[in-house]
């Protein structure tokens, strides 16, 4: 899977941006608050129609301006598409492949795969179970368009039953309507509980390889699902939980309370790791991400590096370079010489200084 090239009209800090892409390594390379990070955003967000940031769409368009665009096109299996991507600032956004109107997100989610690595990502162990089922979902999406679907309608649910929870507080006759709604709950909770533990079975077995050599040969990581409550139990559950779902106006049970164990020697290592473990976990977590995708699809998916390197040390960047392999790597810096001193033939470098990016030989 390539990125041939991009063009952003009012998003973020660019008015206007034409950028052509080598298939090897691009780098983009700069002082801080130049625009940097908006570029690989905007390719993010033009193959998964959400930024990895959160936020809203209106977010991502400039100052003063109603509307972005987003034009990206790329390659996959020696075929071409043009993804075209309306942002606005009142309304949904418009999204369009080789000139036609998609209908619904997962037309386009999965078409073009990548895998971004941002500093944030280092602290994806220690943060709460929120990071690392957002980092379940966005791969498994990817991966999956039955989970995709899945995910979108169980989050339609559970969104819909916190509200009835909410109105019966002034309403108890709208006990038959819980009903229906515990009902759909279970139903797609239950094929996101079996599908993330099949992809951390899956992960497992690549992760325990790389983390081996990252650690020197020193430690083995243990990776293991941690649902809420089980396929088998979630129904039963879903009932006994009523009266506090009630009287808290909330959904408590459910894979959207779900979480990821890392272990090392049986040591949990989100609450007891040192930083150096939980940095060499993640990152072995986000290499085991390429090599799935590599599995799973038979292709390479885009590299996009955040000025990843400066968080970690020698013996990680090394590493972590020399995984790019074959794959198109888009990379933001602040200077040149890690990747000069290490001889990494890079393809492209590109120049970014307040919103004005020029290209360098």
């Amino acid at each position: 899977m390539i990125i041939r090239s991009i063009e952003l009209k009012d998003y973020r800090n660019y008015e206007s941006l034409d950028l052509k892409f080598s298939e090897g390594v691009n780098i983009f390379y700069g002082d801080n608050a130049q625009g940097k990070t908006n570029i690989l955003e905007a390719i993010f967000v033009s193959v998964t129609t959400k930024s990895h940031r959160g936020g809203r769409d209106r977010e991502l368009i400039r100052f003063e301006q109603e509307e972005a665009h987003i034009r990206t096109l790329a390659s996959r299996n020696s075929m071409d598409y043009q993804i075209d991507m309306h942002l606005h600032r009142m309304g949904s956004k418009g999204i369009a492949i080789n000139g036609q109107k998609i209908r619904k997100a997962s037309e386009l989610i999965g078409l073009i795969k990548v895998v971004f690595f941002s500093p944030e990502d280092l602290s994806i162990i220690k943060d709460g179970p929120s990071a690392r089922r957002r980092f379940i979902d966005i791969e498994l999406c990817q991966l999956d368009q039955s989970y995709l679907y899945n995910l979108n309608q169980y989050n339609k649910v559970l969104l819909n039953r916190n509200k009835l929870l909410k109105d019966m507080v002034f309403d108890n006759s709208l006990g038959d309507s819980l009903e229906v709604w515990d009902a759909q709950l279970v139903k797609y909770g239950c094929k996101i509980i079996a599908r993330r533990a099949e992809f951390i079975k899956e992960l497992q077995d690549i992760i325990r390889e790389i983390h081996f050599h990252l650690s020197g040969g020193k430690e083995t990581l243990y990776l293991g699902y941690e649902p809420d409550v089980d396929v088998e139990r979630f129904a039963s559950k879903v009932r006994e939980n009523r009266e506090r779902d009630l009287k808290l106006k909330q959904t408590c049970t459910g894979p959207h309370k779900d979480d990821c164990l890392f272990s090392i020697g049986g040591c949990d290592i989100r609450r007891f790791g040192s930083q150096g473990q939980q940095h060499t976990a993640a990152l072995a977590l986000k290499l085991s991400e390429i090599e799935l995708v590599k599995k799973v699809s038979h292709d390479t998916p885009v590299l996009l590096l955040d000025d990843v390197l400066s968080e970690l040390d020698s013996s990680r960047q090394n590493y972590l370079l020399e995984s790019m392999g074959e794959i198109q790597t888009i990379i933001t810096c602040t200077g040149l010489e890690e990747f000069i001193n290490r001889r990494v033939a890079v393809d492209k470098i590109f120049k970014v200084c307040n919103g004005v990016v020029s290209v360098e030989n």
